[in-house]
């Protein structure tokens, strides 16, 4: 498995999250952790290769030369990631490693090879004002998208390498995966995880692109869930020997 996590001048938080990942599955499940810093001017991939090298755990640090935003960073530790499951996190310590056991149990009884489990983060400690902001955001975003999942915003994702590079690229496309992924006939599970506070340096997101920016995007999904066609299989003939 590999856990990616996006990161933006989140050199205070790095280390603490790092060594939370390696105590939380260290054990449980073959794992490397790979740190996309996006156009970090604080040293956070320094920080994090030198916490791998303390703690033993296999870290690998991709640097973007400018910041290209979440999505895109999502999508180059993907591609250089070795596992065969992805989980995504948050750079900021928001989301809590200790929830990713539960999630690797829950992937484990998937049977479409297509799938993703999503977390939900039931108890928010975000603002009131971002709570409704989300709050509203999921509401519209499940109307429109029937993506089964009541917290796309959750940076704490599992999904397969080969799903993730099946789907549709796009900036945002982050918020969609759920919608994406069903899209493509794969299934989503829903597994409740923890919030926490931010204790270090700031949020690089905006009233704005927390919600308004997402509309455009919105209605380009729905157009690419109407588009989608899922084959099902009649049988495979093959003639070969054996």
């Amino acid at each position: 498995m590999s856990v990616v996590i996006p990161a933006k001048d989140e050199s205070e938080n790095i280390e603490p999250l790092v060594a939370e990942i390696h105590q939380a599955i260290d054990g449980v499940v073959p794992f490397q952790v790979i740190v996309v810093d996006d156009g970090s001017t604080d040293g956070t991939g320094d920080v994090a290769i030198e916490t791998g090298k303390r703690l033993g755990c296999e870290v690998k640090c991709v640097r973007h030369q400018n910041s290209v935003g979440q999505s895109t960073a999502v999508l180059t530790g993907v591609r250089h990631a070795d596992g065969e499951w992805i989980v995504t996190m948050d750079g900021d310590g928001q989301n809590d490693p200790a929830d990713i056991p539960a999630m690797i149990d829950c992937a484990k009884t998937m049977k479409n090879d297509i799938f993703c489990v999503a977390g939900y983060r039931k108890a928010r400690k975000d603002t009131a004002w971002k709570r409704f902001q989300s709050k509203l955001a999921n509401r519209v975003r499940d109307a429109l998208l029937h993506d089964g999942c009541p917290d796309t915003g959750c940076g704490l994702k599992l999904f397969p390498r080969s799903t993730f590079l099946s789907l549709p690229y796009f900036d945002h496309m982050h918020r969609f995966l759920p919608a994406l992924i069903r899209s493509q006939g794969g299934d989503i599970e829903v597994v409740v995880v923890s919030h926490r506070d931010r204790q270090r340096g700031q949020s690089k997101y905006s009233a704005w692109n927390r919600v308004w920016v997402g509309i455009v995007d919105l209605f380009g999904v729905m157009w690419l869930q109407r588009r989608a066609k899922v084959p099902v299989i009649a049988r495979v003939d093959d003639t070969k020997a054996g």
